[in-house]
């Protein structure tokens, strides 16, 4: 059967992921995602320093006894808190920029100015300000993650039009010849680069005509409204989990998007389920409400974060072997044991993957199914009820969920194992993907960048270029 399903992924599914990934939008943002991973890797150590050994709840803190020993523990954080804001929040403008710069290559346009555009067009088309006691205010909300995939949009848009009008004979602007090369090609952009951000800016007053708050808010709305009326039940889990995960692999933030509505419908019964845990003795046996998105989602299908992403580095080493994904993989690995995956969907990137989107979303499925079987259906062990911090390791949340049962333990390596058997065979066509040889890419950029130095454009017929 497994070479069945083999033979069908090499015959069927690696071509078109190849062909795919050789679409030059997708291999923009790919690449996009790619130049970030050092950033969201910085990011992803510095978040997990603060959670794990700086916060009063975190799991190293904890098992250490850190909070008797330090009582302003939690006063530290205040040393890193800021590095989030120069990475993380502000992702949407790199990738803005970055889609815009890989498609101006492509076409041997001028990447600078038109990543910079792409940027300028992200801005135009972003959430309006706001006024308050006569200081201006701009949300921070959609310059992160929350805002990856109109920051895609709109570099790619950017990226494909710009320089297509740069080459346009009467938008540009000419120039004396004793103008520094530079300054010439700045001035054969400025038409096109007018029109474009006109155009932006033309169409973000339309859309806000009909949306005040802008196209985010357009993205984020249509996406809540809909799973507004879903219940506390393991249909209700399934499908936010199912959503969640399809918006990752589009480049939006499924976990932050899907935040609000996820309080709504959950918290006041896993408000219920504490209380009710703390009347008898810290004893989960029994709980009002023993599905909900933090027991049978958090606990048995967020190992690594989302996507099961644990069980994905786990079968890039045992299986794997492009250097790409092995190189990652270990540098994911330690955030990815605390449930950080961000170095994972931008590093690799699953954002996009069509390889990966397939056990990207299924897997936390079947594992939620496997945590509702073990507590509701079989009643093999109580329900994990409760509430853990959320950088604990994944394994061991469905252990120290239930307060020290040991059927959970056995059941949190269990779903480990089971994600790391379902993303075996994607990694394993994975494998087969057309790969440039990396030191004959190297050795071509190099001509290249040695051609480009040794060319002397005239300055009077510069284009961006």
């Amino acid at each position: 059967m497994m070479n069945g399903f083999n033979a069908f992924m090499e015959k069927h599914i690696v071509p078109f992921a190849t062909k795919l990934n050789e679409q030059r939008h997708i291999a923009a943002v790919r690449d996009a995602f790619m130049y970030t991973f050092p950033i969201t890797m910085a990011a992803s150590i510095v978040i997990l320093i603060n959670s794990l050994i700086f916060s009063k709840q975190g799991f190293i803190a904890q098992i250490l006894f850190l909070p008797k020993f330090f009582p302003h523990l939690e006063e530290a954080q205040k040393l890193l808190t800021s590095v989030t804001n120069g990475t993380m929040n502000i992702m949407s403008i790199f990738i803005a920029y970055l889609v815009a710069r890989n498609l101006a290559k492509h076409f041997k346009a001028d990447d600078m100015l038109v990543g910079m555009t792409g940027i300028a067009v992200f801005m135009i088309m972003y959430t309006p300000s706001i006024m308050k006691a006569g200081v201006t205010y701009l949300p921070t909300t959609y310059m992160g993650a929350q805002g990856l995939f109109v920051a895609m949009l709109c570099g790619g848009l950017v990226g494909e039009f710009l320089p297509k009008l740069t080459r346009i004979k009467k938008l540009q602007i000419k120039m004396p010849e004793m103008v520094p090369p530079a300054v010439a090609r700045s001035f054969n952009g400025l038409i096109p680069i007018v029109i474009v951000i006109m155009t932006a800016s033309i169409l973000n007053y339309l859309i806000q005509l009909v949306a005040p708050q802008g196209i985010n808010d357009v993205i984020y709305k249509s996406i809540q409204t809909p799973l507004t009326h879903i219940g506390v039940n393991i249909y209700g889990v399934i499908i936010i989990a199912i959503v969640q995960n399809l918006l990752w692999l589009v480049g939006i933030h499924g976990p932050n998007t899907l935040n609000a509505l996820r309080s709504i419908i959950f918290t006041e019964a896993d408000l219920s389920n504490q209380t009710f845990i703390a009347a008898h003795g810290g004893s989960t046996a029994g709980v009002p409400h023993p599905v909900t998105w933090g027991i049978m989602n958090d606990v048995f299908a967020n190992m690594g974060g989302s996507g099961m992403t644990l069980g994905l580095i786990i079968a890039i080493f045992l299986v794997s072997r492009r250097k790409d994904y092995r190189t990652i993989a270990k540098m994911a690995f330690v955030p990815g044991l605390f449930n950080i995956n961000e170095p994972l969907m931008f590093g690799l990137p699953i954002v996009l993957n069509p390889i990966m989107a397939i056990p990207f979303v299924l897997t936390p499925v079947v594992n939620i199914l496997i945590g509702y079987l073990v507590t509701i259906v079989l009643k093999w062990m109580p329900s994990p009820a409760i509430g853990m911090t959320w950088t604990t390791p994944g394994p061991l949340l469905p252990f120290l969920g239930t307060g020290g049962n040991l059927v959970g333990l056995l059941m949190g390596f269990v779903c480990l194992g089971v994600s790391v058997m379902m993303y075996f065979p994607f990694v394993l066509a994975a494998n087969k993907m057309i790969i440039p040889d990396e030191d004959e890419s190297t050795n071509d950029k190099e001509k290249e960048i040695e051609k480009d130095a040794k060319k002397e454009a005239p300055a009077d017929d510069t284009v961006l270029s």
